[in-house]
């Protein structure tokens, strides 16, 4: 591509990108727009070659706005409720925070994102990956950085079955972005939990399978219930029908039932 070829293209996207950065700021923001124009700035990223490869020059501009566009292009994806978007943006992400630190200046967003990024590994049970992560940013940033030391900590939690914290930790995140991650954490614990607790019980009362679950109100009880195929009996408790019952299954199961009842106990006290 000719330098004024290559001009004109790079003036089109940071037009769009002028566009997509307002509607982005605005609340609320118009995500349908958002994702329009995220659209047409990839493509057009595309012909600067946006993800350069060795040998080829690229202007500290063209790298400023494409890392600029993905950032937002990752917040926008959790604002959607998209995980493997989210997860596509960091990809790319993680270039231009590794590869180019020495050519770009460091972003107000960039440990932010990566903060998000872990927290989105714990989501997700991939702890190996969420491990492999962690080593490559420096010591002293996982242990000074609010937004790297919010996942790591919520990490803590889990390897101590502190369940009651990550509920808690909904109301104390760095950014607001991190609050989507911590429901996906805290769903993929009531699915252990619930586990667990149909091995351990014949039957509970749907209000007690509410506080170990953290399930705010009746509303959101019923919904889950329904959601397992768990249906409350003529007494009131819901009833747990076991195909099989292994002895040796019962006894952790019993013990996390019983954690996860003085959890609710101790959360009825801070309430």
């Amino acid at each position: 591509m000719s330098s004024t070829s290559r001009s004109a293209v790079l003036k089109s996207v940071v037009s769009v990108y002028e566009k997509l950065k307002s509607e982005f700021s605005k609340k609320p923001k118009n995500l349908e727009l958002c994702g329009k124009y995220l659209s047409e700035i990839k493509v057009e990223l595309t012909k600067l070659r946006f993800l350069p490869s060795t040998g080829k020059s690229v202007s500290k501009e063209e790298l400023l706005v494409a890392r600029n566009t993905l950032e937002i292009g990752a917040l926008w994806s959790i604002a959607k409720k998209d995980i493997p978007s989210f997860e596509r943006f960091m990809a790319m992400l993680r270039i231009y925070y590794m590869d180019y630190k020495e050519q770009l200046p460091t972003s107000p967003y960039q440990y932010e994102l990566l903060g998000l990024d872990l927290l989105c590994l714990l989501a997700q049970n991939k702890v190996g990956e969420f491990h492999t992560a962690l080593e490559h940013l420096p010591p002293s940033i996982v242990s000074e950085n609010v937004y790297i030391r919010h996942p790591v900590a919520m990490e803590q939690y889990l390897m101590e079955g502190a369940y009651n914290k990550i509920y808690l930790a909904k109301g104390e995140v760095p950014a607001e972005g991190y609050k989507f991650f911590i429901e996906v954490l805290l769903s993929t614990i009531r699915e252990d939990i619930a586990d667990c607790v149909e091995n351990a019980y014949e039957k509970i009362k749907p209000e007690d399978i509410g506080k170990m679950l953290y399930l705010g109100n009746t509303s959101e009880i019923l919904n889950y219930c329904k959601q397992r195929g768990w249906e409350v009996g003529s007494d009131g408790y819901l009833q747990f029908i076991k195909e099989v019952r292994k002895h040796d299954e019962s006894v952790p199961s019993q013990d996390l039932a019983s954690q996860m009842i003085n959890y609710a106990r101790e959360m009825e006290q801070i309430v």
